[in-house]
């Protein structure tokens, strides 16, 4: 049987829907609560959960690549999601 899609692909696809639909959950509840305190607590919770997602799919990726690139190479990637990661966090 011929295989539709790679399972790294299909990792990676359902953490972005998973994140998507957080995002989406997190508008209804910042809407439903309408108020600006309780709003910045979720904002703040997709701000935590950003960079997991983000690192989650990475390393899916990476370990759907492992067979095809050099280990150098990952580290590489590795070390431009941490520059990411070191980039947008806040002080």
């Amino acid at each position: 049987m011929v295989q539709l899609f790679e399972k790294a692909i299909i990792g990676m696809a359902l953490l972005r829907f998973f994140s998507g639909s957080l995002e989406i959950f997190a508008a209804v509840l910042i809407l439903k609560f309408n108020d600006v305190e309780k709003a910045l607590i979720v904002n703040s919770t997709l701000a935590f959960v950003g960079p997991l997602i983000l690192i989650a799919t990475t390393a899916i990726g990476l370990l759907g690549l492992s067979d095809r690139i050099s280990f150098q190479k990952m580290i590489w990637i590795l070390c431009g999601v941490a520059c990411i990661l070191y980039g947008v966090k806040t002080e």
